[in-house]
C-alpha cells in the first residue's frame, strides 16, 4: 500500500484533532472528550505500533498531527499480534478497562479511522495485518475484496 492509496487530504489542523475526539466520544459514548482524548491516544499510540512502512505512512496521512505525535517511533515488531492479542494489550494500558471494555474503546476509535479512510482504504490496511482486525474496525472480515 502506498500513500497514494488512501484519501488525499489537506493539511490538517488542531481543529481536526478535536473533531477526531469528538467522533470517538459520539461513536464510544464517552461522558467527556477527556475520556475519549485518553482512548484514542491509548489506541492510537498501540496501533501505529503495528503498521509498517507504506502502510504507516499511508495510515498517518488520514490522521491530524497531534494524533501522529503519539505513534510510537520505533519498528514494529516481526511478529504482529492477533486482533485478541492487540485487545488484551490495551487493556492493559487503558485504567479500568477489561478485555471486553478495550474491545469497545478500540473499536470505538478504529470506527472512526475506517470511516475516515473509507472502505477500500481501510480494507487494504486490513489486509496487511492477521486476521480478526476488520472486526475492529466494524467490518465483517475480508475474505477475498479485492482492494
Amino acid at each position: 500500500m502506498t500513500v497514494t492509496t488512501m484519501q488525499r487530504r489537506s493539511p490538517l489542523t488542531t481543529s481536526e484533532w478535536t473533531d477526531l475526539v469528538e467522533a470517538v466520544r459520539e461513536t464510544g459514548r464517552y461522558p467527556t472528550a477527556a475520556e475519549a482524548e485518553l482512548v484514542t491516544r491509548t489506541v492510537l499510540s498501540g496501533f501505529g505500533g503495528l503498521l509498517r512502512g507504506d502502510s504507516r505512512a499511508a495510515f498517518t496521512e488520514i490522521l491530524p498531527p497531534e494524533a501522529c505525535e503519539v505513534l510510537p517511533s520505533t519498528n514494529p515488531e516481526i511478529l504482529r499480534p492477533t486482533a485478541r492479542e492487540f485487545v488484551e494489550s490495551m487493556a492493559t494500558h487503558i485504567e479500568g478497562a477489561t478485555p471486553a471494555t478495550a474491545r469497545w474503546h478500540v473499536s470505538s476509535v478504529l470506527n472512526v479511522l475506517a470511516e475516515r479512510a473509507g472502505t477500500a482504504a481501510t480494507a487494504r490496511l486490513i489486509s496487511e495485518l492477521p486476521p480478526g482486525y476488520a472486526l475492529l474496525f466494524g467490518l465483517a472480515e475480508l475474505m477475498g475484496v479485492a482492494a
